[in-house]
């Protein structure tokens, strides 16, 4: 061994032994005949200490950062302690020592603090791999690896690994294709994830079957999406919404546990979509702070059993509002005092081509009970007190207000919720908050094509209650603008996902498992026959063989280890992510064949590099 210890244990208690350490140089600092060096391997660093009589060796040869190093010494009490580092306490006198590698100098300083831009960092991603920062995050994906697989073991799953050269067929993005050298002009598919191959697996008795498994999907990239990803794949056979529910929700709080120490003692709370939607304004609310949406207005067949406040707009020759098809409004507290220039800020915000919307509207609640507004023209100070209490506002909040198209308003009072909470650091990173959203639509509508698409997928079976309605009623829609009072539009989906701080960390459902209802599915999808069975024809085929009730859970594993370590970006905790372009620029990949492998694959290349 080239080492008797590690850079990270030692400790007054070794005081006058002899060690040998090997590492990489961090730093090097020269007080006339003695050098310090700190040293640093995977567990930490130690300070050396070369005195004068190696004074003439360390002139022949000379250290320079990131040289791999090996050091003979004893171990001693340091006069100038170091409280911050574990190994702060001793250092080692070094007696003997050699240089087992030189580093040309590296492109950054390779400590937290680095000087490194994210683009530099990613060319050289070996060397920033060094920094501690990024290995306590892959520690933490580790130790967020072993808590998932000691649990699941415990409660009887069994890790089984499926293919990664499958059959396409699409979930939704598109798929990452491999030519087959042996099969001329036919494709494999990279899996967006072991979907149909779990489900099979319940079909071959594997009731409680688990993967911790590469998935891909061709999409655009974004600083949480990555081309490959990891998911922790779930299923369970003879199991209801409920069983999995709890099931999975033990599994995350035994993580949070073990790799955090946070304890959850109480049950997630739960929550439709409907109400998800209509309170928060998205399907995956941040409930770590208030600032509920307040409904003004809503269009015909939105929500349907929910009601607007639209008597508080109404009749004020307001036609900003009087036009919009939606009124949305938030009580962000603290904020009465906010300037001119600060809501004209926020105005100027909310028009951004992200978010899209034309103004913003504002009532500021005084802490003297009065109300000031962009609105003052149109309504009475009585009617602005009105909309700030039903915004559950209080005296030196600020009421925001956006008008227009449904859809696009929602999610922009959403984003603007969520951007008014970080300014005023309401989304903590050490705070924790998960609840469940259940009761998804099993149905969207494509007005492009006027038809059904699946919310979820096309395995995702109706809540029990909704069958009948599925299976009585054609999926055609006759009229286009009244698509909404459409059978399909108001079916459930037996689907489940659950959500950690505004994140969707894991989705799942209870699978259809007869073929006719999966039959049935495919053709309210569009999928006539003939593409039902050239696609999943095997599917349909096992579902003839004693298909047991199963469903299951997939949970983002870069997402919840990104959570987990207050994190933005799951590229903090991947060993080798690629970019926003979706390239490796460390391998430069992707990359042109050679003329001769594109031959082999019976390929050719219309691109000319």
């Amino acid at each position: 061994m080239y080492r008797t210890h590690t850079c990270g244990e030692l400790r007054l208690s070794h005081q006058g032994q002899q060690v040998t350490l090997a590492g990489w140089v961090q730093a090097i600092r020269k007080f006339g005949s003695i050098t310090f060096v700190d040293l640093r391997d995977r567990y930490g660093i130690t300070q050396l200490l070369f005195n004068e009589a190696l004074n003439d060796k360390l002139d022949e040869n000379p250290l320079g950062r990131e040289f791999v190093l090996q050091a003979t010494g004893t171990v001693s009490e340091r006069s100038n302690k170091n409280p911050h580092l574990p190994t702060g306490e001793i250092e080692i006198l070094v007696s003997d020592f050699t240089i087992l590698n030189r580093s040309a100098v590296p492109p950054f300083t390779i400590q937290d603090d680095t000087d490194g831009g994210e683009d530099l960092r990613m060319k050289y991603r070996y060397l920033d791999l060094r920094r501690n920062v990024l290995k306590k995050n892959l520690e933490l994906r580790y130790a967020v690896n072993r808590a998932a697989r000691e649990y699941l073991h415990r409660h009887h799953f069994i890790e089984i690994e499926t293919p990664f050269l499958i059959k396409s067929t699409p979930e939704g993005a598109r798929d990452f294709v491999v030519p087959s050298r042996m099969h001329p002009g036919q494709f494999f598919a990279l899996p967006q994830s072991p979907q149909t191959f779990k489900q099979l697996l319940m079909v071959s008795g594997y009731d409680r079957y688990y993967q911790i498994v590469k998935c891909f999907r061709d999409e655009d990239l974004r600083a949480d999406r990555q081309p490959e990803f990891t998911q922790i794949d779930c299923e369970m056979s003879f199991v209801e919404q409920e069983d999995i529910l709890n099931m999975f929700e033990g599994m995350i709080k035994h993580i949070f546990r073990e790799v955090k120490g946070v304890e959850w003692d109480e049950p997630f709370p739960r929550m439709s979509w409907e109400e998800a939607m209509w309170h928060y304004g998205n399907d995956k609310p941040d409930i770590r702070f208030g600032m509920q949406l307040l409904n003004l207005k809503k269009p015909e067949g939105v929500f349907p059993e929910k009601q607007a406040l639209s008597e508080l707009i109404n009749g004020a020759g307001f036609r900003v509002f009087d036009e919009a098809e939606t009124v949305l409004a938030i009580a962000v507290p603290g904020c009465a005092d906010y300037s001119r220039k600060q809501t004209d800020e926020l105005a100027e915000w909310v028009k951004r081509p992200q978010i899209g919307i034309k103004g913003l509207a504002y009532i500021k609640y005084q802490s003297d009970g009065s109300c000031k507004s962009s609105m003052d023209k149109f309504y009475t100070e009585e009617r602005l007190l009105q909309i700030a209490a039903a915004c559950g506002a209080r005296p030196g909040d600020l009421i925001l207000l956006l008008a227009g198209p449904e859809e696009k308003t929602r999610k922009a009072i959403s984003e603007l919720r969520l951007e008014m909470a970080e300014r005023l650091g309401l989304r903590k990173k050490d705070e924790f908050k998960a609840l469940w959203i259940v009761d998804f639509p099993l149905f969207e509508y494509d007005e492009e094509t006027n038809r059904w698409v699946a919310r979820h997928h096309p395995f995702t079976s109706p809540r029990p209650s909704d069958v009948e309605t599925m299976i009585k009623n054609s999926p055609v829609i006759e009229n286009p603008s009244l698509y909404l009072q459409h059978p399909y539009a108001r079916i459930k989906a037996n689907a489940y996902d659950l959500v950690l701080n505004g994140n969707e960390i894991g989705g799942g459902s209870i699978r259809i498992h007869q073929r006719e209802l999966q039959e049935k599915m495919f053709q309210a999808l569009g999928i006539h026959a003939e593409e039902q069975q050239r696609k999943f024809g095997f599917l349909l085929g096992a579902f003839e063989y004693g298909a047991p009730p199963h469903g299951g859970i997939a949970f983002g594993f870069d997402r919840l280890c990104a959570i987990l370590g207050g994190s933005e970006s799951i590229r903090d905790f991947i060993a080798f992510p690629k970019n926003n372009a979706g390239r490796d620029v460390m391998l430069d990949a992707p990359s042109p064949l050679e003329e001769e492998q594109l031959r082999e694959l019976h390929l050719k290349s219309e691109i000319q590099h």
